[in-house]
């Protein structure tokens, strides 16, 4: 699986898998079941018990296609309709934990899907998915065509990013102050390794990884930490100090 990195509009980046080839053909698999299903039942209804059959061969061709395609309507809407609401999952994506993501981080709008709708043309019926195979075997990200035009992948939830596995603070509040503001000195990817480390070294009472980290903090930010932090708590402020900042920015 190819690794795909998207930076959020918070800049953080969270790292995220290519879905499995196996895995979109078993969503795949399931999506036509359920729309397999509809028709089954739908011309079980009309045919079976409502007994439309004599009605439909006494239409012409034209009529015989405009019902076709209202009642075909909810096959046809299926993936773009269920992704828009779904936020990038079908029920077979949802099932199997695959979800279409913006690669440039943005949220994925009701174009992007519409974009790979109308490309699963050429992707997945015309030349039966042979397209798609061959695009996402050779697409550095794992897209089909439809996803090279959106700009999005299919990706994996299964390695999903907990939120303490990125730089982002869950609790921090609205009114909170910050204390050293020096602190924008640092990137994002010092506070995801200072953060990484600062997590380490408490689990394990590592006094020595501490001080390493404040020392190289101290030396980076050229603040020193107030008389009242001890080691822990100062790496801990740094951290809520830098989230601050860059989700008020």
């Amino acid at each position: 699986m190819a690794e795909i990195q998207i930076t959020t509009t918070q800049n953080v980046n969270l790292d995220f898998k290519s879905a499995e080839l196996n895995h979109r053909i078993f969503a795949w698999f399931i999506d036509s079941m359920i729309k397999s299903a509809y028709i089954g039942i739908l011309m079980y209804l009309l045919l079976g018990i409502l007994n439309l059959g004599k009605y439909f061969e006494s239409l012409d061709t034209w009529s015989i296609m405009a019902v076709v395609i209202v009642l075909g309507i909810p096959v046809i809407f299926y993936t773009l309709t269920l992704e828009t609401l779904l936020g990038g999952q079908t029920v077979g994506k949802k099932l199997m934990k695959l979800k279409v993501l913006k690669i440039d981080g943005y949220q994925t709008s009701f174009i992007d899907f519409f974009i790979r709708w109308v490309m699963r043309i050429v992707d997945v019926n015309m030349f039966s998915g042979f397209v798609a195979l061959i695009s996402i075997g050779s697409s550095s990200k794992g897209q089909r065509l439809g996803g090279l035009a959106s700009g999005t992948a299919v990706v994996s939830l299964r390695n999903k990013v907990d939120i303490s596995h990125t730089i982002l603070e869950e609790n921090l509040e609205n009114n909170y102050q910050p204390t050293y503001t020096s602190v924008v000195k640092l990137s994002d990817n010092d506070v995801r390794i200072i953060k990484e480390n600062y997590l380490k070294a408490k689990r394990k009472n590592d006094e020595e990884l501490l001080l390493k980290l404040k020392n190289k903090v101290v030396v980076v930010i050229g603040q020193e930490p107030v008389e009242e932090h001890s080691m822990v708590q100062f790496l801990d402020v740094i951290i809520k100090d830098y989230n601050h900042y860059t989700q008020n920015m």
